[in-house]
């Protein structure tokens, strides 16, 4: 059976491109033959300034939000995150919604794919990474960063600036793989 990927669009403003980007992404993913891919949208969840009464390691969830987010997450082998970077860092939305769960994130591997202007979302990257190990996830280095990204989408479709497909490819590959080597940790 494949491991489950989910890739999470992690921008939820208006008139956003992180859908296209993340589309691009998953049609990559579910071609890659090693995932059972998922495109997974935080705007879906509809999830409030964190408002649970209890720690999320105690897992229980009141909230109706927060339940459906807990399922995903724990359906959920290994992550993308499709990540713009907001004033040199990560979206709220995505770090509101990382601090809703604990447990259902333990032991599995990230990789992103980050967009933004001549930086590419890097700086977004780095903070998002210090909170995903807090989490138990292992971020891995392999990574799709796009600058000016903007300039790639058109009519809601991305095009990938060239070499993009290939680093996409490259990272699915050893995402794959770290997937696998957490499964252990993972076994409940």
């Amino acid at each position: 059976m494949a491991s489950k990927l989910h890739t999470i669009i992690c921008s939820t403003r208006p008139n956003r491109i992180g859908p296209a980007i993340a589309t691009w992404f998953h049609d990559i993913a579910a071609a890659h033959g090693k995932f059972d891919a998922s495109l997974v949208d935080l705007r879906d969840f509809d999830l409030p300034v964190f408002d649970e009464p209890e720690h999320p390691r105690l897992q229980r969830y009141v909230n109706e939000p927060t339940r459906r987010w807990a399922a995903s997450v724990s359906a959920a082998d290994a992550f993308v995150f499709v990540t713009p970077e907001y004033n040199y860092g990560p979206p709220p939305a995505l770090l509101n919604a990382l601090n809703y769960l604990y447990l259902e994130w333990n032991y599995k591997p990230a990789g992103f794919v980050s967009y933004g202007g001549a930086s590419s979302g890097l700086r977004a990257v780095q903070a998002e990474k210090l909170t995903l190990t807090t989490l138990k996830i292992m971020p891995i280095p392999e990574a799709v960063a796009i600058p000016f990204a903007w300039n790639a989408v058109a009519d809601g479709k991305f095009t990938a600036p060239e070499g993009q497909d290939k680093a996409a490819t490259t990272m699915l590959d050893e995402l794959s793989r770290w997937t696998e080597a957490l499964k252990p940790l993972r076994a409940k």
